[in-house]
């Protein structure tokens, strides 16, 4: 993150003794820093070593089947009314996977008194439908509908639903680490005064004590495509402070200001988030083109080096019909895409539009998963014959 966050209390100097309040036991102080030593990095500070483990156990877990002889055309695919039981990370449905990212959705049935981890991947969730909390060891952070919530690589955490049976998350698990876009900041990190969002609009997590009891606690760690439970003497949230810039936070889709021009403008003036591999757009309510001859709907558009996957949160699409909450489109590189029959001559003359999505292009072609194949919309690719 690009900015410095200090919680709790820490020493005024690092790597020096720092003393439990009325005993002679130390504060243990963990590194928490990327890219080496040479990235961003955040210092915290625990009552015990973060080291100590009792036991570690594999979980058993099956991967998505990746559909190999998937044909090469478009999709849609929709994703409401898939479920698996669990809570969040076990509940997760992947649909699209390439060496630098998972796209997945989860309707979660339950919360867990299991902690998380992902060791290997960077993740963002997109709050489609529910509220509640992530907790994690740098505090607790209150998540509504239409957050993103962006979790750096490594952090334990636990999401705790107000109503878990109506969540509907989207999850995207990145090797990267998810950033703001270079274009909306300065030289020293700052967030420029053109950006769509500032700083202001970022909520990041708060301490409310340390966690000192020594029960057995479970955290389920995943490392690529495997689980492993690890079995904990103590509570893994016994961190009295931390400072830096390494950290949980959300962004509302809501808080997003779209750019908007006098003729259409392309979708990297929707962007949120950036990757070395892949980006994120988000598409909100805004204003339309106020050219008196200007097209509403988007133009044909041939992705020669990106796929294009499109989640749809709500509202009406100004160039796709047959969507429905959750859907997802694959427009895949090296085919063009567009507007359906109709939806260019509809769009003149319309001022605004009331569509809210994900949008993610990836600068590697995906694979698909079986979990597409179940759910795909057959002939999709039909649907731009008069």
């Amino acid at each position: 993150m690009s900015f410095y966050q200090r919680q709790g209390e820490i020493p005024g100097k690092k790597h020096l003794t720092f003393y439990q309040e009325g005993q002679s036991k130390l504060y243990r102080e963990e590194l928490m820093s990327s890219k080496g030593f040479s990235g961003v990095y955040s210092t915290l500070y625990h009552a015990n070593p973060p080291t100590r483990v009792k036991e570690i156990r594999p979980m058993s877990h099956s991967p998505a089947e990746v559909w190999e002889e998937a044909p090469f055309e478009y999709f849609h695919f929709i994703t409401g009314e898939k479920r698996i039981e669990g809570a969040q990370h076990l509940a997760r449905i992947e649909y699209l996977t390439n060496s630098d990212l998972t796209i997945s959705t989860a309707k979660p049935t339950e919360n867990s008194d299991h902690f998380y981890k992902n060791a290997g991947a960077h993740e963002l969730i997109f709050v489609h439908h529910g509220s509640g909390a992530c907790l994690s060891q740098f505090g607790s952070l209150d998540i509504v509908e239409g957050d993103y919530l962006v979790l750096p690589k490594g952090t334990i955490y636990q999401l705790q639903f107000e109503d878990p049976e109506r969540v509907k998350l989207l999850v995207v698990e990145s090797q990267s680490p998810f950033e703001i876009p270079g274009k909306y900041r300065n030289e020293f990190g700052q967030m420029l005064e053109h950006a769509p969002y500032s700083e202001r609009d970022f909520k990041t997590p708060v301490l409310h004590g340390v966690f000192t009891d020594y029960n057995d606690y479970q955290l389920d760690v995943k490392k690529g495509e495997r689980f492993h439970s690890y079995l904990l003497d103590h509570h893994p949230f016994d961190v009295v402070g931390w400072d830096g810039y390494h950290f949980p936070f959300t962004f509302n889709i809501n808080d997003y200001a779209p750019i908007v021009g006098k003729i259409h403008q392309p979708p990297p003036v929707h962007s949120v988030f950036s990757t070395p591999r892949f980006v994120i757009c988000n598409f909100v309510p805004r204003l339309l083109d106020f050219h008196p001859d200007s097209i509403p709907a988007p133009y044909f558009h041939s992705n020669v080096d990106c796929d294009e996957v499109l989640y749809y949160v709500s509202g009406n699409f100004t160039s796709r019909k047959g969507i429905t909450e959750g859907s997802i489109t694959l427009h895949p590189m090296g085919i063009p895409h567009g507007p359906q029959p109709g939806k260019t001559e509809a769009s003149l003359g319309k001022e605004k539009t009331d569509e809210v999505a994900v949008m993610i292009d990836t600068f590697a072609p995906l694979k698909l998963t079986r979990h597409v194949q179940s759910t795909m919309v057959e002939d999709y690719y039909r649907s731009w014959l008069e």
